[in-house]
């Protein structure tokens, strides 16, 4: 079974991997797409709410989905839908088709986020322990992967519909390759032995939370009311991937315009930022597993809250660069941990969950420029950052939502608690023997 979760845990990497890197090609291929296409800056900034409409959509059809057929199935299929869209914008040649091309591409961007977050929840239950800001910072990777690879076929000449075509071809190969690898469903390895008792108390308090006790007659696969935790954590990965919005947006204009830093530094602004969050959830897991999740959303937005101060207040360009970086290793332990949270909350509506708080989340990130920018007619840009750096300091103070005994990960620098073997006495009592310690019980009473 360990092998089973490892080849679980590395497909998941792969996937998260495709994901960064299909949608970076088409981030790198913009300019290429919008001349083809004969559009203007204008026309491709609403086009761009098409992107986005269709992740929406695809978030909140594929979570439902996954939860009733299970992510081994949705995932792929979700992967092989982005690669194949993913062309589509290169073969536009007006504003009609390049709106359809990025509906449709939105629509797989939003499944396979949603979905293949979902399994890394599974991933994550079977581990045990924090595993979930790695797969995020493979995301980043595969990006970068996309930044280098795109300028190479750039300088060679290529058309967007030679080289996006090849790279569909690519992620549908990957897609298949990587979908025997996925975990069938929930880990078993790590939750044998649970007494009938224990998943009955779970199956209560999911219904307490759901929203008390379910109707006689009624089923597991009866409508269930989403939790308010959930909303609430929906709420925080809104505010808090609208600041990463910000940063996306706002940073190089932010070092050109108010600190008048020339073009090839002011790029560097994004670029501290982006290497420091991939840094960040590369180490995420390890500092989540020691400290715990609600430790990496408070320091972590605290963090970033003092580092996009010092950007936006610093005359000097070196100090500004020194607060975007700051702000991208405070920010990047953030979002895994409320997505993983959501993921945890109920097992058996990962994918649902995981759809909302990811749904919030990417609406905010949309909704950075849409509120920058009108503010900047009344302040200067720097001092408009001073919103999102109000929303890391509520991100802070509502850490302790993340506070969730029943999550199965290893927290504050303590060990997951085994599942303690369940024993019958000759009296027909159950007795249970201590995980560490103990004298062990007679052989012949064990269940």
């Amino acid at each position: 079974m360990e092998r089973t979760l490892r080849a679980g845990r590395l497909a998941t990497f792969a996937y998260f991997t495709l994901n960064g890197f299909l949608m970076g090609m088409w981030i790198v291929h913009i300019p290429a797409v919008e001349d083809r296409a004969g559009i203007s800056h204008a026309v491709l900034g609403w086009l761009l709410l098409l992107l986005g409409a269709g992740a929406f959509l695809g978030m909140q059809i594929v979570g439902p989905l996954t939860d009733r057929l299970g992510a081994r199935v949705v995932v792929p299929v979700s992967a092989a839908l982005c690669s194949a869209a993913v062309v589509l914008p290169g073969l536009a040649t007006n504003v009609w088709a390049l709106g359809a091309a990025l509906l449709a591409l939105g629509l797989g961007n939003g499944c396979l986020d949603v979905s293949m977050n979902a399994h890394a929840v599974h991933v994550e239950r079977g581990y045990r322990r924090p595993v979930m800001s790695a797969f995020h910072a493979t995301f980043s990777i595969g990006g970068v992967l996309a930044a280098l690879l795109g300028a190479r076929t750039l300088s060679w000449g290529w058309s967007p519909a030679a080289t996006l075509g090849a790279v569909a071809l690519l992620g549908l190969v990957a897609a298949a390759l990587c979908a025997p690898a996925l975990l069938r469903g929930e880990p078993a390895a790590r939750t044998e032995g649970v007494s009938a008792e224990a998943g009955a108390k779970e199956a209560g308090a999911a219904e307490i939370e759901a929203g008390g006790p379910a109707a006689p007659g009624t089923t597991a696969a009866s409508p269930r009311r989403t939790p308010r935790r959930i909303w609430a954590l929906a709420a925080l990965a809104l505010m808090l991937m609208l600041c990463e919005g910000v940063a996306n947006d706002w940073s190089v204009l932010h070092l050109r315009d108010v600190l008048d830093a020339p073009a090839a530094t002011a790029a560097l602004a994004y670029g501290a930022f982006a290497t420091a969050m991939t840094i960040g959830r590369l180490l995420a897991d390890r500092v989540a597993a020691r400290l715990g999740p609600v430790a990496i959303l408070r320091h972590g937005a605290t963090v970033a809250a003092v580092g996009l101060t010092v950007a936006a207040l610093s005359p000097w360009v070196p100090a500004a660069l020194l607060g975007w970086t700051v702000f991208g290793a405070g920010l990047s332990g953030c979002i895994p941990q409320l997505f993983s949270a959501a993921g945890h909350t109920d097992k058996d509506a990962a994918g649902a969950n995981v759809s909302r708080v990811a749904g919030l989340g990417y609406l905010g990130m949309l909704a950075g420029p849409a509120v920058i920018g009108p503010l900047t007619h009344f302040m200067p840009l720097n001092l408009t950052f001073l919103l999102p750096v109000a929303f890391c300091v509520v991100a802070a103070c509502a850490a302790g939502i993340l506070r969730d005994p029943g999550r199965p990960v290893a927290q504050a620098g303590k060990a997951p608690d085994r599942p303690d073997p369940v024993t019958v006495g000759p009296d027909g009592t159950k007795l249970t023997r201590p995980a560490s310690g103990g004298s062990p019980p007679d052989a012949s009473c064990q269940v």
